[in-house]
């Protein structure tokens, strides 16, 4: 059964429960009120009849009888009985005995009493008189009420079943309008394939289980989307990096062995295939590095780091493990310190900066590089300077691109992962990275961070 037809089942259910409680309790109060008042009646006959027969002494029976008989109503198969101290009926002939004596008896021993006795309600009362002592008993059938009683049942019969229907299919209505959005999502999710993991369901406005249930999807979502590109990433990258380096080895390999060498011809090859394998370590080391940041980005938790501080900590761990300055200069530092930090991963901005500085180092031939923190009103900036030759503009282009080096076009080796790294790392905490470098001029490498 779909949740939307328990939903309505289940609702219909409660609410017909609770209806019916309520209609059995109109019900029973109704029946209760409608018996009390007609033993109220049985017992005002009483009461009228002692006042005619006991205290009426000057008064003809006959024509006590003749007025019961105009003013007082006769209701259905109404029996009244006057017995004296002998329990013998007086008064009003009863050839027969109507009550026991017992229940005679009763009366008289409770002053007062009620009782039913099959469909008819019988009243009795002690009555003490300078006559004598009587009990003077009532009895009939409500047949109005049982008539009232039967048109109500059947007036709660059908506004029952009505009301039935009315809530189940109002119940299903509901559940249906409630239930949409998961809906919706069930036919998002199925649109979902490995080629389209970039694919998001539809959260909706409403901040119920439903959204929170889309929104935790999403997030999967994103760590499969993730989890996929970095497979993809890490067999493109070492397929295309190793290709190239695996080849030249086999060659000079083959070179090698395809005919008896000099003893020096054989030592350049071997050099060249220790060349191969130290680029091929490069690579691999690039590639982990690359594969172990891409997982940090997946789990990575925000945590306030405070720009300044990690700048200082990075010029102490290059003063102490390089012997190399990195010279901080800060501009427009702010009173409150909340405007120095960034909700980031302190790791990964570690490393970014580290990354960045490390490049400006290489390109300055270890001498000092200058690092300048300006604190803007909307803007944190951070500019790294070297004392490099610089770069032309198509270089600048390609910098952040993974494995691409400048070591074709300088001295200066790498493996082409560090800038690529940096920049994936501040563009995930919603910073941006410019370039400005001319040719034999060095280069500065700006980070922007927005204040939120």
């Amino acid at each position: 059964m779909k949740i939307k037809d328990r939903l309505a089942l289940y609702f219909t259910l409660s609410t017909t429960l609770l209806m019916l409680v309520i209609l059995s309790a109109i019900y029973i109060t109704f029946l209760k009120f409608m018996e009390a008042d007609f033993f109220a009646r049985l017992t005002d006959r009483t009461m009228v009849t002692a006042k005619l027969y006991l205290e009426a002494d000057e008064i003809s029976s006959d024509s006590l009888n003749k007025i019961r008989s105009l003013y007082l109503e006769k209701l259905n198969g109404e029996v009244i009985r006057v017995y004296d101290s002998k329990n013998t009926a007086a008064f009003i002939g009863d050839d027969q005995q109507y009550w026991s004596n017992s229940t005679i008896n009763k009366v008289r021993n409770a002053k007062k009493l009620r009782f039913k006795d099959g469909e008819r309600q019988v009243v009795g009362i002690y009555y003490k008189d300078n006559q004598g002592d009587f009990v003077i008993i009532a009895s009939a059938v409500d047949q109005s009420t049982h008539y009232r009683l039967d048109k109500l049942r059947k007036i709660m019969l059908a506004t029952f079943v009505i009301v039935f229907i009315g809530l189940l299919l109002s119940g299903r209505w509901i559940a249906k309008t409630i239930l949409s959005p998961l809906n919706l999502f069930i036919k998002e999710v199925k649109q979902i394939k490995s080629s389209n993991l970039h694919f998001r369901v539809h959260e909706g406005k409403n901040k119920d289980e439903i959204n929170l249930l889309a929104q935790n999807f999403n997030n999967l979502m994103e760590h499969l989307e993730q989890a996929f590109a970095l497979q993809r990433t890490f067999v493109a990258n070492a397929s295309h990096e190793l290709r190239t380096p695996i080849t030249r080895m086999t060659i000079a390999a083959e070179l090698a062995l395809s005919q008896e060498r000099e003893k020096q011809d054989y030592q350049q090859a071997l050099n060249s295939v220790l060349e191969d394998a130290g680029k091929m370590e490069s690579i691999i080391t690039g590639l982990v590095n690359l594969a172990q940041a891409d997982l940090e980005f997946a789990t990575s938790q925000l945590s306030p780091v405070r720009i300044d501080e990690m700048l200082w900590t990075l010029q102490k761990d290059w003063k102490e493990k390089e012997a190399v300055d990195l010279l901080i200069t800060m501009n427009n530092l702010p009173m409150d310190e909340t405007e120095l930090i960034i909700q980031a991963n302190p790791t990964l901005l570690h490393i970014a900066f580290n990354n960045i500085i490390s490049n400006a180092f290489k390109f300055s031939d270890h001498q000092s590089v200058q690092c300048t923190l300006n604190i803007q009103q909307t803007e944190i900036c951070i500019a790294i300077t070297d004392q490099g030759t610089g770069m032309p503009e198509t270089t600048i282009k390609e910098i952040f691109k993974p494995f691409y080096s400048a070591a074709a076009e300088s001295r200066h080796t790498g493996n082409g992962m560090g800038l690529y790294m940096a920049h994936k790392i501040i563009t995930l905490y919603k910073g941006s990275i410019k370039v400005n470098s001319k040719k034999g001029h060095g280069s500065t490498i700006t980070v922007i961070f927005p204040k939120f």
